[in-house]
């Protein structure tokens, strides 16, 4: 189980105070899936078919002033497992280093067709 937070990660080490980690921590992944899903198509569409309108207690959103209102979106089955989420990301994205190379864009482009 991997704990999220500044003193253990992937490999169980300590962080001294004020090195960077060699991985990027979960608490950015979050931070960065969180801003994802803010701008996703999927959660705008889910606002404008709920016309910008609390399903609860039916409240809408206002920009007027002095009766802002906003409304947000739940996910109605929560986020189930945000570690299933962390590995998707760590194993297909952010993989370890030795399994990446820098390359200029031509070639990244004609090594991503083959």
């Amino acid at each position: 189980m991997m704990r999220v937070g500044r003193f253990t990660g992937l490999s169980g080490r300590l962080r001294e105070m004020g090195k960077r980690l060699e991985y990027t921590p979960n608490s950015k992944i979050r931070a960065n899936l969180r801003q994802l899903f803010l701008r996703s198509r999927e959660r705008g569409n889910a606002i404008k078919r709920d016309k910008y309108t609390c399903q609860c207690c039916g409240r809408k959103q206002s920009k007027a002033i002095g009766k802002e209102f906003k409304v947000q979106v739940h996910h109605k089955e929560g986020i189930l497992n945000w570690d299933k989420l962390f590995l998707a990301v760590r194993e297909y994205l952010l993989c370890n280093p030795d399994l990446l190379e820098t390359l200029c864009e031509e070639c990244h482009g004609k090594k991503g067709k083959q």
